[in-house]
C-alpha cells in the first residue's frame, strides 16, 4: 500500500511511524533543509528534510514541484512550529507520479481562475480545498436524504433513464434512438415512481439523474441534475409536505453535525430552522404587489420575485402552496371547491426553489381530461393510464434538487460549482 493512514489521521499519532501519500501543496528548497507540504483528501501535512536527519540519499531524492504524487513514511512528530502542531520526519520517499506540464490553474485557489477554465480543468478544480469541501457535504445531503426516509419506512428504488414518452409532456427532451424505436432521456422519474405506489409499495424514494433540454444559460440551471425523490400512496399534498419538511430539516441537521468546520467556511451564516412556514401561492402574490412589484395572479415567481420573497418574508426556508393549476404538470389534482387551484407546492430555500410536489390526479379519466387540456395525446400516456384503471390509491410526492440543494447549503453563486461534471447547452467534456 501507498499510505497507512490518511493525514487527517497521521496527525493524531504523534511518536508513531506512518506512510502517508498524496499530493505537493507546496515545496521549498533550503539547500540542507527541504520542507513538502502534503495533501490528501483529508488535510495537509508538514514533511521536513534536514540534512543529518534523514538518510542522505532521501535529501538527494526529494526535489519536487507542486502537484507531484508522492509517498513519504517516517515518524510523527510534535513541533508547535509546524500546521496544526506536527510534521513528519521522513524515512522513505517514492516519487509516484511527476507533473509533466505546466498547470493551468492553482490547485491552492490562491491564485483566483475562470470559472470556465475551472470546469475545462475539473479534476484540478477538485483538489482545492473549497472544492473538495462542497463535495463533502453534498455526499452528506445525499445520505441525510437516504437516512431520514429509511426512518419514515421508505423503500429505495430504481427506475429507468430511459422512456418511451416524455414524461412531463412538452418539447424540453433529449431523444435518442433506442434500437429500431424513438425514445427519450427522463425528464423526471415522475411516471415511474407512481407506478410503483401502484404497484402497492405505498412509499418509495429514489436518487436519479434526470434530463431537461431547456435552453437556459443561468446559474441556476443545468441540463443534467440529480433528483431526490419520493411518492407516499393514501396520502395528500399536506402529508408530503410535512414529509418533506422532516427530511429537509434531517438534512441540514446532519450537515450541520458533521461537516462543521466547512460549512463555516463555506457559509459562516448558515443555521438550520425549528420549521418550515407554510404561505399559500395567493397570499405571496399580495405581498409582492404590496412591496410593490407588480405580479399577475396566474404567474410562476420570476428569479426576481423569489429575491423579494426572501426579504419580504426574512424566512430562509418556507413553503408555497396551493398554485394556479394551468402553471403545474397535467397530473397535479386540482382542489374539488375551486379547480383554478391545485394542491401543489415548492420548497423555496434561500431565495430559490429547491423542491416541488403536488398530491396526483389519481382518477384517470380526470387524468385523460388534464392531458387532453395541454394538448397532450392520451394514447401516447396509455401504459401509464391503464394503470390508474387498475385501482389506483390517492398519493402524492416531490422531488429535491440535489444541486440546488448543495449550492444553497455551501453559498456557492454558481450550481455549476455544485456539480461534479456539468452538463449545460455548450459542455459535454470532461
Amino acid at each position: 500500500m501507498d499510505r497507512t493512514h490518511y493525514i487527517a489521521d497521521a496527525k493524531a499519532h504523534a511518536g508513531a511511524r506512518v506512510k502517508i501519500a498524496g499530493w505537493v501543496h507546496d515545496f521549498r528548497d533550503l539547500g540542507k533543509l527541504k520542507f513538502a507540504l502534503v495533501r490528501d483528501r483529508s488535510g495537509i501535512l508538514q514533511v521536513i528534510m534536514k540534512k543529518g536527519a534523514v538518510p542522505e540519499e532521501l535529501l538527494s531524492q526529494a526535489v519536487l514541484n507542486k502537484e507531484d504524487v508522492v509517498s513519504f513514511e517516517g515518524m510523527i512528530k510534535e513541533n508547535k512550529m509546524a500546521p496544526d502542531g506536527v510534521e513528519m520526519v521522513p524515512e522513505k520517499f517514492w516519487l509516484l507520479n511527476k507533473v509533466e506540464r505546466k498547470l493551468p490553474l492553482d490547485p491552492t485557489g490562491v491564485v483566483p481562475s475562470e470559472i470556465d477554465t475551472r470546469m475545462d480543468f475539473r479534476y484540478l478544480d477538485l483538489r482545492r480545498k473549497e472544492a473538495t469541501s462542497v463535495f463533502r457535504i453534498k455526499s452528506v445531503v445525499a445520505t441525510g436524504f437516504r437516512e431520514a426516509l429509511l426512518g419514515m419506512g421508505f423503500v429505495e428504488i430504481h427506475p429507468s433513464a430511459i422512456t418511451g414518452a416524455a414524461t412531463e409532456g412538452g418539447a424540453d427532451v433529449f431523444p435518442i434512438q433506442y434500437f429500431e424505436n424513438r425514445a427519450y432521456l427522463v425528464q423526471s422519474p415522475q411516471l415511474y415512481k407512481q407506478l410503483a405506489v401502484i404497484g402497492g409499495f405505498d412509499r418509495v424514494f429514489m436518487t436519479v439523474p434526470v434530463f431537461r433540454a431547456e435552453k437556459h444559460n443561468t446559474t441556476t440551471h443545468l441540463n443534467e441534475i440529480v433528483q431526490m425523490d419520493i411518492e407516499m400512496g393514501f396520502a395528500d399534498h399536506l402529508d408530503a409536505m410535512d414529509v418533506l419538511e422532516k427530511v429537509t430539516l434531517h438534512i441540514l441537521g446532519k450537515v450541520k453535525a458533521e461537516m462543521g468546520p466547512e460549512i463555516e467556511a463555506l457559509h459562516p451564516e448558515f443555521e438550520v430552522p425549528d420549521k418550515v412556514p407554510r404561505y399559500s401561492y395567493t397570499e405571496l402574490v399580495e405581498k409582492l404587489n404590496a412591496a410593490g412589484m407588480k405580479m399577475e395572479w396566474g404567474a410562476d415567481f420570476t428569479k426576481e420575485a423569489e429575491k423579494k420573497l426572501f426579504d419580504i418574508l426574512d424566512d430562509d426556508l418556507y413553503f408555497i402552496y396551493d398554485w394556479p393549476t394551468a402553471i403545474r404538470a397535467f397530473y397535479s389534482m386540482p382542489d374539488p371547491k375551486d379547480k383554478k387551484i391545485c394542491h401543489a407546492f415548492d420548497l423555496v430555500y434561500r431565495g430559490l426553489e429547491i423542491s416541488s410536489g403536488a398530491k396526483r390526479i389519481h382518477n384517470p379519466s380526470m387524468l385523460e381530461e388534464a392531458l387532453r387540456s395541454r394538448g397532450l395525446d392520451p394514447g401516447e400516456f396509455e401504459f401509464y393510464l391503464n394503470a390508474f384503471r387498475m385501482g389506483a390509491p390517492p398519493h402524492a410526492g416531490w422531488s429535491i434538487g440535489l444541486e440546488r440543494l448543495t449550492m444553497k447549503i455551501c453559498n456557492l453563486e454558481n450550481i455549476r460549482d455544485a456539480t461534479l461534471f456539468p452538463r449545460d447547452r455548450t459542455r459535454l467534456r470532461p
